[in-house]
């Protein structure tokens, strides 16, 4: 089992910036891809940046120069810096953990991010 909690969610005008984080805990050792996600409502969950384990980085093309994915050299905590920030980067931020074999994904809990206009 991983667990995930995210941290650094908030309120923040357009053009700002804005830096979240994932601690995680448990099987770390067994996760291969780490990474955020972001829902709003009435929408699907969708991806904004993925790392794997090997460090390679994926981006949505929404967020592309605008976002960078990170982790600390003990790969228990993943950050998510946004600049530029978008009333459309509006959402519920997700710390999401894939691992390796059958085991099942993780999934934190969520954090606000709101970009007032």
């Amino acid at each position: 089992q991983v667990r995930l909690v995210e941290s650094g969610g908030g309120l923040v005008q357009a053009g700002g910036s804005l830096r979240l984080s994932c601690r995680a805990s448990g099987f770390i050792g067994k996760i291969d891809t780490i990474g955020w996600y972001r829902q709003t409502a009435g929408k699907q969950r969708e991806l904004v940046a993925t790392m794997t384990n090997g460090g390679d980085t994926n981006y949505a093309d929404s967020v592309k120069g605008r976002a960078a994915i990170s982790r600390d050299n003990a790969k228990t905590t993943v950050f998510l810096q946004m600049n530029s920030l978008k009333p459309e980067d509006t959402a519920v931020y997700y710390c999401h953990a894939k691992l390796i074999a059958s085991m099942p994904d993780a999934w934190g809990q969520g954090t606000q991010v709101t970009v007032s206009s």
